[in-house]
C-alpha cells in the first residue's frame, strides 16, 4: 500500500480496497446496528436506550485505529460517540458526518418482521432505523473504518459523531453535546447527516439526488382551556373539553398562506427543467401535485403547518373536568416565527392558553466546494443524474450543531428504486432501505469524504 501521505485526498478509486471492504460490511453494520433496540419513549426523565449502540460504533472504531470519546448526559444510558480524523490541510474547517443511534418506537404486531430484527430479505434490510437513520451510521462508520484502516489522509479534518435523542429533541444528544463539550466541533465548519442525498426519478427514467438545504422550524405547543368542573348530568356552559375541541377544530380548517421560498423555488424549477414542465411561480401547488409521493414532503414545505397530536382531559365518565390539554406540531417557514405565533393566538382565541418550546429554521445555500464534491461523487457512480436543493418539513439535529455556526447538508446518499415511497418509510410500518442503496451510498460517501 502507499504511504499515507501520497493517499492525501485520494479519490475512492484509487484506493479500491478501502472502498471495496466497507462496501463489503455495511449492510452487516445496518443490520446489526438496527437489531440494537434503541427506541426513544420521547420522556426526558427515562433512563436511555442508546447505550448498547454507541458502545457497538465505539468498538468498531477503536478496533479500526481512532480514539473515541465517548459521553453520556446526566440521564443514564445516553451513549454520544465523537471520533476524529486529522485530514491534510488542518488551516480548512472540519467536516462533521452526525447521526443518531434513537429510533421512534415500534409496535411488532403491526410489521411483516420483527422491527429490530435486522433481517435482510428480498434486496432490504429491514427494521426500525432502516432509513431513519440507521442506514447513514452504518455507512458512515463502514467509510470511517476504511479510512483509517487505510491510511487515508483526507483534504480537511473529519469529525464523526453519533449522537442519542435526536427524536425526542437531542437534549441528551447533538443539544447536550453543543451546550457541554462545543470543543469537540469548534473548528467544524461544514456538516452532512440525515434526509438528503436520496434519489428520485422523474418520466422516462431522469434521476435526481435531493440535497437538504433548509428546515422549517419547529414549534412544540401545548394547549390548556379551563373551566368549572360539575356533574356530567348538570347544565354546564364553561365546559373545558368543549371548548379546547372547538379550538382545536379551527385549527385544523385552517390554512396558512402560502409561501415560495428560495429552497423551494429552486427545487420546483430544477424538477421543471428535469421534466420538460415549466415551474409557474403563479401556481406551485400545480407544480407540487405532479410529484407524486414526493408531494406530501414537498407540499409540507409550501406553508406553515399545525397539527394536533395530543388530547387529554377528564377521568371518569360523569364528571365535566375543570382542565383539558392538548399538544400540537408546528412547523413554520423561514422568516415566518412572529407571524406564525400571532396566526396561531388568533385562530385557536382568547381562552386557550398556550405555552411552547421552539427551535430555529435552518437555511444555508446551494453552492459551494463541498455542494461541488457532492455532485462530483454522485456524477461518479450515477452519470448524467442532478442534484437537487430542497427544504425538510421536519427537524434533525442540524437545529443544534447551527448554533456553532456549522453550515448543514442532509446528504445521506441512496440510490432508490423509483417504485419505493421512500419517504413513507420514515417512522412508518415495515421500514426497511435497499440493500444495493446502502452499498452505492458507501462509494458516493468515500469518495465524498477523501475530495472534499
Amino acid at each position: 500500500m502507499a504511504p499515507a501521505e501520497s493517499r492525501a485526498g485520494a479519490p475512492a478509486g484509487a484506493g479500491p480496497a478501502g472502498v471495496e471492504a466497507a462496501v463489503a460490511e455495511v449492510v452487516t453494520l445496518c443490520s446489526e446496528l438496527i437489531a440494537i433496540d434503541t427506541t426513544n419513549p420521547g420522556d426526558p426523565t427515562a433512563a436511555g436506550t442508546e447505550r448498547a449502540a454507541a458502545e457497538y460504533v465505539a468498538g468498531r472504531l477503536t478496533e479500526a485505529g481512532y480514539e473515541v470519546t465517548y459521553l453520556e448526559s446526566g440521564a443514564p444510558g445516553r451513549g454520544n460517540v465523537i471520533a476524529r480524523l486529522p485530514g491534510a490541510d488542518p488551516s480548512r474547517g472540519a467536516l462533521l458526518v452526525h447521526g443518531h443511534l434513537d429510533v421512534v418506537p415500534a409496535d411488532p404486531a403491526e410489521w411483516s418482521v420483527h422491527p429490530f430484527s435486522g433481517e435482510v430479505r428480498d434486496g432490504y434490510v429491514w427494521g426500525r432505523g432502516a432509513v431513519d437513520m440507521k442506514d447513514m451510521v452504518a455507512m458512515t462508520l463502514a467509510v470511517a473504518r476504511a479510512l483509517r484502516r487505510d491510511g487515508v489522509v483526507p483534504p480537511r479534518d473529519l469529525i464523526f459523531a453519533f449522537v442519542a435523542d435526536e427524536e425526542a429533541g437531542g437534549f441528551h444528544g447533538a443539544r447536550w453535546l453543543v451546550d457541554h463539550r462545543p470543543d469537540l466541533f469548534a473548528d467544524a465548519s461544514e456538516a452532512i447527516s440525515e434526509v438528503g442525498g436520496f434519489s428520485v426519478t422523474f418520466g422516462d427514467g431522469v434521476r435526481a439526488y435531493l440535497v437538504e438545504t433548509a428546515q422549517k422550524g419547529a414549534m412544540w405547543l401545548r394547549l390548556k382551556v379551563t373551566g368549572t368542573a360539575g356533574h356530567g348530568s348538570m347544565l354546564h356552559t364553561d365546559n373545558p373539553v368543549a371548548g379546547l375541541a372547538a379550538a382545536v377544530a379551527r385549527l385544523e380548517a385552517h390554512r396558512f398562506p402560502l409561501v415560495l421560498t428560495d429552497p423551494v423555488r429552486e427545487f420546483l424549477h430544477g424538477v421543471g427543467e428535469l421534466t420538460g414542465v415549466p415551474f409557474d411561480e403563479d401556481d406551485p401547488e400545480a407544480a407540487v401535485a405532479r410529484l407524486g409521493n414526493l408531494s406530501r414532503l414537498i407540499g409540507a414545505t409550501l406553508r406553515d403547518t399545525a397539527n394536533v397530536t395530543m388530547f387529554q382531559a377528564g377521568h371518569a365518565a360523569n364528571v365535566v373536568p375543570s382542565v383539558a390539554h392538548a399538544t400540537v406540531d408546528g412547523r413554520m417557514l423561514p422568516g415566518r416565527s412572529a407571524a406564525f405565533e400571532a396566526e396561531l393566538a388568533r385562530v385557536l382565541g382568547p381562552d386557550v392558553e398556550l405555552d411552547w418550546d421552539t427551535l430555529p429554521p435552518v437555511e444555508t445555500t446551494f453552492d459551494g466546494a463541498l455542494v461541488d464534491a457532492m455532485t462530483a461523487a454522485i456524477s461518479a457512480e450515477d452519470p448524467g443524474a442532478r442534484l437537487l436543493p430542497y427544504m425538510l418539513p421536519a427537524a434533525t439535529d442540524a437545529k443544534s450543531f447551527r448554533r456553532l455556526g456549522i453550515r448543514n447538508f442532509g446528504f445521506a446518499p441512496l440510490k432508490l428504486p423509483p417504485d419505493l415511497d421512500f419517504t413513507a418509510l420514515f417512522h412508518g410500518v415495515d421500514e426497511r432501505v435497499p440493500v444495493e442503496a446502502l452499498r452505492f451510498g458507501t462509494r458516493v460517501l468515500y469518495r465524498l469524504l477523501t475530495g472534499c
